[in-house]
């Protein structure tokens, strides 16, 4: 086994709470600024199909029509796309699955659910840890050339880094799984420009690959629980082994085909392009702020910030009416980091406000 590069840590059972998630922070009465779902009313191509999926409860569900609508988005066969409950069941399926693994690296800081699946089905997990004072930025010789199954987000929750497309695509090789989260690819994007940038979900050349998607973010379905994995055919099947029977139901397969349509699409570029502006304006207030720091080139729903004693600012946040998401529970990163969601101008104002007023106090 090759020696683990400078940033490569095994994972011990002392340090993050791999299980808390932004939920976690909002309560009722505070304004939510720790999840990063987007809460715009539904559209009616979108709730219709829900809604009338409720009167066909009493049959089983039948995953076909969503899964070929998926393919076609993506410009795959059917057999290369695997509906799940949500983007975390994949995560699930894939540590269950994947029982041959030797050296599973998870990149860090990142989504937690990844390597808490793979802990949890026994795996000895190994962490490279993205420096700050690199933005972030991955630098694919510091993933181990003999790791058999690597993981990594993109753009990347929590720091809201979007990697180059190049770089992870160099990652793939025979015999190594490479899973790119790209929960949040559908929050990417620049006003003017087609397409999610930087996103492998096309791509069919490169060995191993597997794209873990999530249709909860920009469509606020999270309680819904639907998304998908793209992939190689026989590795998918793998994967779907694994899998209970009748998995997603009814309702989230009547969400996954509305989305997956031209105007759907369509409708996500346009979310992505507005959230682009909402993002730069949040970013612009933060930097303005005294001693606060925004982590990298942020390119998804969410911002990073770095302020020493920002543990004791979520607190006193929180009692002015504001939930924002700790840091301290991501690896790689410590008590002086928080979360803030990408909120509307007037919301962004809003709490810029109270936060300037916490921070002259």
């Amino acid at each position: 086994m090759q020696g683990q590069p400078t940033g490569t840590a095994p994972a011990t059972g002392t340090e993050p709470d791999l299980a808390h998630h932004g939920d976690a922070e909002a309560a009722p009465g505070l304004v939510d600024l720790a999840v990063n779902v987007r809460r715009d009313p539904m559209p009616d191509w979108l709730a219709d199909p829900i809604t009338a999926a409720l009167a066909d409860l009493a049959g089983y569900p039948d995953p076909r029509p969503a899964r070929a609508a998926v393919a076609a988005r993506h410009r795959r066969p059917p057999a290369e796309v695997l509906l799940t409950a949500g983007a975390a069941e994949g995560f699930v399926l894939l540590a269950r699955a994947l029982t041959g693994v030797r050296r599973p690296v998870v990149v860090h800081p990142q989504f937690t659910e990844p390597e808490a699946a793979l802990r949890a089905a026994g795996h000895q997990v190994e962490r490279v840890l993205l420096d700050a004072a690199d933005g972030f930025r991955l630098d694919p010789a510091r993933v181990p050339v003999d790791a058999d199954l690597v993981m990594i987000g993109n753009p990347t929750n929590p720091t809201s880094v979007l990697h180059p497309a190049a770089d992870l695509a160099g990652l793939a090789r025979p015999g190594r799984v490479l899973v790119i989260d790209e929960a949040f690819s559908d929050t990417t994007g620049v006003p003017g420009v087609d397409g999610e940038p930087e996103s492998l979900a096309d791509r069919r050349d490169l060995p191993g690959l597997v794209v873990v998607r999530s249709l909860t973010k920009t469509w606020g379905l999270a309680g819904l629980r639907i998304g998908y994995l793209l992939g190689e055919a026989a590795l998918l099947e793998r994967l779907a082994a694994a899998q209970p029977l009748w998995a997603v139901s009814t309702p989230a397969l009547a969400a996954a085909t509305a989305v997956a349509s031209p105007t759907a699409v369509a409708v996500e570029r346009a979310v992505a392009a507005r959230l682009a502006t909402d993002r730069e304006h949040l970013v612009t207030r933060l930097s303005a702020l005294p001693g606060v720091r925004v982590a990298g080139r942020p390119a998804s729903a969410f911002v990073l910030i770095h302020r020493p004693g920002a543990d004791r600012l979520r607190q006193l946040l929180r009692e002015r009416g504001w939930a924002v998401r700790r840091g301290d529970t991501f690896p790689g990163l410590g008590p002086d980091w928080l979360r803030i969601a990408v909120r509307d101008p007037a919301t962004t104002d809003a709490f810029i406000e109270i936060l300037a007023e916490i921070l002259e106090a």
